[in-house]
């Protein structure tokens, strides 16, 4: 039997509507995420991401290069929002998270957007840096849901998230992807101009697990519920990768799926911080595999 997410449920029920209302009023005073600007963007007002009211998609299509349990045959069916509400000065997506590279839609084109992915036999719909657009992600997915989607909703987040508005998302993403980027305060603040980065991912990977768990994988090896955790390998172990590990083992599950990234690369503006003006080597990559194994979990990303 095909895997029902748990949004058409709501839908049923009316729920969706009612949470897409009461997401979309935090537009008025920004609360989407843990900046809290309280700019008005249903006026234009644009706080530290930079998005309005309205969407601003990158691309989208079937993509191939994202974890092996998402993508499967068809692909995971990739949405990139332009803006982020990080600022990675090693970003390797800049023009699209900084120079808002693509177009504006609405609420009702982004459903379509959606249906039409679940059209071209995608596995899923992958919404790439989507917390800045959560309220209207929800409105989307109310419309989509009412004319015929079925796809699990992937979360795939960098990881700085508002608890609050999580809870407005519970039941209606399927698999929640964080990155988990930093174990040390400063420096988030030096790479990514952000304020309590680490105290602030865990309790948003603390609430994801609570709402949806271990990664469930299906009979096809594809993934259809739960919490995939990322995270990027840095030079220099800037990334803080054991506290991050133990985090996840000891505070989450030691059955976590966790993708470790070997692929930084100096893009953006990296050159500016000498610590990060260069690739990962080998050895610290493995490093980081026997680290995480080390304290207990077991489940990696092919």
């Amino acid at each position: 039997m095909a895997y029902q997410p748990s949004y058409v449920k709501l839908m049923e029920k009316g729920e969706l509507e009612r949470r897409a209302a009461e997401a979309m009023a935090l537009l008025e005073r920004c609360r989407v995420c843990p900046w809290h600007c309280e700019v008005n963007r249903q006026q234009g007002e644009r706080g530290f991401c930079r998005a309005g009211e309205r969407i601003r998609i990158a691309s989208y299509g079937p993509h191939f290069g994202e974890e092996e349990v998402l993508v499967g045959e068809g692909g995971s069916g990739t949405i990139f929002f332009a803006y982020c509400n990080l600022a990675c000065i090693f970003c390797q997506n800049y023009d699209i998270s900084q120079e808002a590279q693509g177009s504006e839609v609405g609420s009702n084109r982004l459903a379509e957007i959606m249906l039409s992915l679940q059209k071209r036999g995608c596995h899923n719909v992958n919404l790439v840096s989507p917390t800045h657009y959560a309220p209207q992600i929800i409105s989307a997915v109310a419309v989509a849901a009412e004319h015929g989607l079925r796809l699990p909703i992937v979360y795939n987040c960098g990881g700085y998230e508002d608890v609050e508005m999580l809870k407005l998302l519970e039941g209606i993403v399927d698999i929640y992807m964080p990155d988990l980027k930093y174990a040390d305060e400063a420096v988030a603040r030096r790479l990514s101009k952000v304020k309590h980065y680490p105290e602030i991912a865990r309790k948003a990977v603390k609430e994801m697990h609570r709402q949806v768990g271990d990664l469930v994988i299906d009979d096809q090896g594809l993934a259809v519920r739960g919490l995939l955790v990322r995270h990027l390998v840095l030079p220099n172990d800037l990334a803080g990768t054991k506290e991050i590990m133990r985090f996840l083992a000891r505070e989450i599950s030691p059955n976590t799926y966790v993708n470790i990234m070997s692929q930084y690369y100096p893009a953006y503006r990296a050159w500016e911080e000498v610590d990060l003006a260069r690739r990962v080597t080998k050895r610290e990559y493995e490093e980081a595999v026997r680290v995480a194994r080390g304290e207990g979990l077991w489940r990696f990303a092919d």
